[in-house]
């Protein structure tokens, strides 16, 4: 047995605890009934960080939520890995779906369950613990430094500021992130790519109250017909949006690159039963696979107006709403990409109402190169602990900030992930896997071994 597996043996009791005090905090960003909890996260991680042998940590105030920045210096002749990960989480409804309360961390079947389990409160400690390890051993041989947030789930727009104002103290030669996922529990992968989003909410306006619909039925545009219309004019029949425009950007992957993308061990059938679905559907001439990772997307996420309670009210509603997100691919620009979709809602709007646009938050997509050091040596580390070379994949995710750290800072990020599919990041019952969590602790120490050497 290895030091580092030792050690983790010796510690998986405290670990957990440890990481279970963390999930316990209902760290909410999208909810601002949650501020409080922001900040005891913050503190939270503060003091982990702290405590696992950092020179010094802080909490910085931002015009939103706080800023956890922590460095330990070894030499200044060596090289620096900077730290992302953020320790705000997705709201939990919809509750009763929940096998256990999603803020009282359980351990059933051999997975932790609880919201920010992976996304993004396990991943993150990982690396607290990881680094914890290489300090104590005296194993640490390059200097660290902790960059963790709490809007991840809203855009990281107060990250970006502090990115700007704080370049020369977030000077590093590479950010190490874990929030990212595997192909399977035996298969390992590096995402090198991400897709973009664009976020927002459309308010479709009527009448200037709830109107009677056996008396107006007929005679006035009804806010949730329109929407629902609206909704529909958004993508053809073949699944490709139709907001004029949309696709310029859009790069055409080269067939090899397609071809390499068939080589990954996706299956369908298991896919399909994993989500109990009986079928995919998506943009005519690509596979699931390239759907979900080589081609932007466009999804409804909420839709609400009206009356939703028990038994009937007959009305015809004043207002509709619908929350709308676009995933982009690499060079698509979320700004751009915003005035087309706005533009366009304003084109089909029926008359009659009055369609309002809000802009919720975006970023851009992002793709990493798979010839640097970071890349071999994370590669590497994958290898020791799973014994198997793991591929390189493009995620359908967003970590907005992460093209933001290149454009701001100017340096590359290794997206080290140890998610899986079934851990149901953002949904009711997220979990995830204790022989992974511990599996990533030794994988991460390993990255520096091989990082720094």
């Amino acid at each position: 047995m290895s030091n580092i597996q030792s050690y983790i043996k010796e510690n998986q009791t405290r670990f957990l605890d440890e990481l279970f005090g963390f999930l316990r905090i209902p760290s909410i960003s999208p909810e601002p009934k949650h501020k409080k909890d922001m900040l005891s996260a913050a503190e939270y991680v503060r003091k982990a960080i702290l405590q696992a042998g950092a020179d010094h940590a802080g909490i910085v105030s931002t015009d939103g939520n706080p800023v956890v920045y922590g460095e330990k210096t070894i030499r200044k002749d060596k090289p620096t890995i900077l730290i992302y990960g953020h320790y705000d989480v997705m709201p939990a409804e919809p509750l009763d779906l929940w096998k256990s309360p999603p803020f009282e961390p359980e351990i059933r079947d051999g997975r932790i369950y609880a919201r920010g389990a992976n996304d993004d409160k396990g991943q993150l400690y990982m690396h607290v613990k990881a680094f914890e390890y290489l300090v104590r051993s005296r194993a640490l041989q390059c200097n660290v430094r902790f960059l963790i947030e709490g809007e991840e789930e809203t855009g990281s727009e107060s990250l970006k500021k502090f990115c700007i104002q704080n370049k020369e103290m977030l000077s590093a030669d590479i950010i190490l992130v874990s929030d990212t996922s595997m192909l399977d529990e035996d298969t390992p992968s590096i995402t090198v790519g991400l897709r973009g989003i664009c976020y927002f909410e459309v308010k479709v306006s009527g009448p200037n109250r709830e109107l009677h619909s056996g008396l107006y039925g007929g005679a006035v545009v009804n806010p949730a017909n329109a929407l629902a219309r609206i909704i529909t004019r958004l993508t053809d029949e073949q699944y490709r949006i139709n907001i004029p425009g949309f696709y310029d950007d859009v790069m055409e992957i080269p067939q090899s690159e397609r071809n390499e993308m068939k080589k990954t061990p996706f299956k369908l059938e298991e896919f399909k039963e994993s989500i109990g679905i009986t079928g995919t559907a998506g943009e005519k001439g690509y596979t699931t696979l390239e759907r979900l990772g080589i081609r932007p997307s466009l999804d409804v996420n909420g839709i609400w107006g009206g009356y939703t309670g028990e038994g009937t009210k007959t009305i015809i509603p004043a207002d509709a709403y619908a929350k709308i997100s676009t995933r982009l691919v690499p060079n698509q620009d979320p700004e751009k990409i915003r005035v087309l979709f706005e533009n366009y809602l304003a084109q089909i709007a029926p008359e009659g109402v009055h369609v309002t646009v809000k802009y919720l938050h975006g970023g851009p997509g992002y793709m990493a190169p798979v010839n640097s050091d970071a890349y071999r040596a994370a590669s590497m580390a994958y290898e020791k602990v799973f014994r198997k070379k793991p591929l390189p994949v493009r995620s359908g995710g967003s970590i907005p900030i992460i093209a933001e750290f290149e454009k701001i800072l100017g340096l590359k990020s290794i997206l080290m992930g140890f998610g899986l599919e079934s851990d149901a990041i953002h949904s009711p019952n997220e979990n995830f896997r204790l022989n992974v969590f511990f599996k990533g602790i030794e994988t991460i120490s390993h990255f520096y071994g091989f990082y720094c050497a």
